[in-house]
Order: structure tokens, then sequence, then C-alpha cells
């Protein structure tokens, strides 16, 4: 077998064992932590997500971005340690946002967002995956396997920039692609603006309540991507910055509507709750966290580079 292929096979059949691991000793330890009637739903929708990484792994094998070595591996390591600790940290109910799910603001989306871009989208793949799944079992709410993969995607998708070699014809691309995603989901959100969502309104106490997300939420995945162009403008010198964050924002979008989407089958939901009820809530801050900190995180890590001369 080919070394790539096995270091890729190892990487992705390592994330569902992770899972596996997850759900089983963390429903012995806790109850909340125990997968319903859903469970096996869940994790189909965990191998479809898997499989999208490796389609397209194989649709690009010959790239040099697919090479998974001891350095990739500790950075995963590292990427999805940080992503568990603080999103912990940030997923308490203090922090959390008006939806029909448990979302809560989450600024350490930026780890798999950087991760993934100045790793690799193996590592941003895993650093997602992996860091929100211990995340959550040790914020101790309930596992969500299918949004863990979804944040998987956020990262990896940040790292496939480098399968192309005209960065910046690959920025415009992408903002091309993320302006229509915004602007789809923020007009099903005015044509289902009065559509009753169930909001949890007390997480801790799981109770929902009949309400509509707000204007603000409605609007932030127009404000995350009108952000992100004034990134474009404001760093157009700095390729590294401008591909970082667009991509970010791409693989934000495609992400959390992966999850998002995937609760019309699990969850029952309709279509327009799950875009309007769970999508926005969760990627709209999360645009708006990519286009404020991600380029803090490139900036720095170059800054890094150059002192060390790596």
């Amino acid at each position: 077998m080919d070394k790539r292929l096995r270091s890729i096979l190892f990487s992705l059949i390592g994330v569902l064992v992770f899972f596996l691991l997850i759900v089983w000793i963390g429903g012995l330890i806790n109850p909340n932590l125990q997968l319903d009637e859903t469970g096996v739903l869940r994790f189909v929708f965990v191998g479809i997500g898997l499989l999208i990484v490796f389609i397209i792994y194989a649709l690009t094998r010959q790239s040099p971005v697919w090479e998974v070595g001891t350095r990739e591996v500790v950075y995963m390591a590292i990427g999805a340690a940080l992503y568990a600790v603080l999103s912990f940290l940030f997923n308490g109910t203090v922090f959390a946002v008006p939806s029909v799910s448990q979302v809560a603001l989450r600024p350490a989306i930026a780890i798999p967002m950087f991760f993934g871009y100045a790793f690799g989208p193996v590592v941003g793949f895993f650093s997602g995956a992996v860091g929100n799944m211990f995340g959550d079992a040790l914020t101790g709410f309930g596992l969500s396997p299918q949004w863990s993969i979804g944040n998987g995607l956020v990262g990896f998708v940040a790292g496939l920039v480098h399968l192309f070699k005209d960065k910046k014809r690959s920025v415009d691309a992408v903002l091309i692609v993320s302006a229509l995603l915004a602007a789809l989901a923020t007009v099903i959100f005015f044509v289902n603006r009065n559509v009753p969502n169930m909001m949890f309104f007390d997480p801790e106490a799981g109770i929902f309540g009949d309400a509509t997300i707000s204007l603000f939420a409605g609007l932030s995945a127009v404000v995350g991507f009108v952000l992100v162009l004034l990134v474009r403008f404001l760093f157009g010198q700095n390729l590294d910055v401008v591909a970082a964050v667009t991509w970010s924002l791409l693989g934000n979008f495609l992400g959390i509507g992966f999850a998002a989407i995937s609760d019309i089958w699990i969850n029952g939901y309709p279509p327009a709750v799950a875009i309007v009820g769970e999508f926005l809530p969760a990627a709209g801050p999360n645009a708006i966290f990519a286009a404020i900190l991600v380029p803090l995180l490139v900036v720095a890590f170059a800054s890094v580079q150059r002192q060390t001369g790596r």
C-alpha cells in the first residue's frame, strides 16, 4: 500500500475509533453522553463525512498536501487538544446562542481553521473533528458526532487552498462561492423569518420556547462575509492572511452546513429550521470569528517562523 494512502487511511480510521471510544467511555461515565436511537444514523453521517475527505484525497492524491508524517501527527495532537479545551471553555450556557440546538459562540473555531491552513487539510480535519468531539465530552451536555465531523470539515476545507498553485485566483473563486452561500442562507431566513424554531432559551434545563432568531443572527452570515471581504482588501499584500481567512470562511459554510443539513434526517427538522435554526446561529458567528482571529494567528505564526528561521 502506498505510504501516503496508508497515512490518510490511518488518520481517518483514527478519527472514527476515537469517536467510538468517546461514545463508549463517555456513556459509561455520564448518562448525558449516551446516544439515543439516532446514534446509528449519526454515525452514518460520520461515515459520509469521512468518505468525502477520502474522495477529495483520491482525486488529488498526487499533491504533496497529503503528506502525513511525524510532524503532522504532532500538529494533529496539538490542534485537537487546543480545540477541545477552548471549546469546553466556551460551550457553557453563558455563551449560548438562541438556536434550535445547543449552539454556543465558538471563537475557538479559529483553531481548526488555522491548523488546516498552516499544516494541511488532514491536520485541520483531525483537529476540528477530534477536538470538537472531546470538547463536547468534557462539557457533558451530549454528543453529536456528525457535528464534530462538520467541525473537522471546516479545518479540512481551509487546508485545501494548498491544492491550488494560484492562491490569488482561488481566493477570488472562494469569495464568489461563499457570497452565494451566505446570500442563500439569508434569503431562507427572510422567507421563513416568522416560523417558530423551538429555540433553546434554557439549555442547561433543556427548555425550549417558540421563538425566532434575531435579525442580527439572521444576517450574521452576511456580516461575516463582509468582514472577510474587508480583510481581503486590508491585507491585500499579505496573500497568506487573505487565503487563510477566505478558505476558512468557505470551510465554515460547508462544514457547518453539512452538520445542520444532517439534522434534517437525524432530528427530523424541516430544511428551513435546519438552516435558520442551526446553520445561521452557528456559521454566522463562526464567520465573524474567522475574519477577526484567523489573521491574528497567521501573522503571529509568520512572525515565529521568521524568528526561528523555519
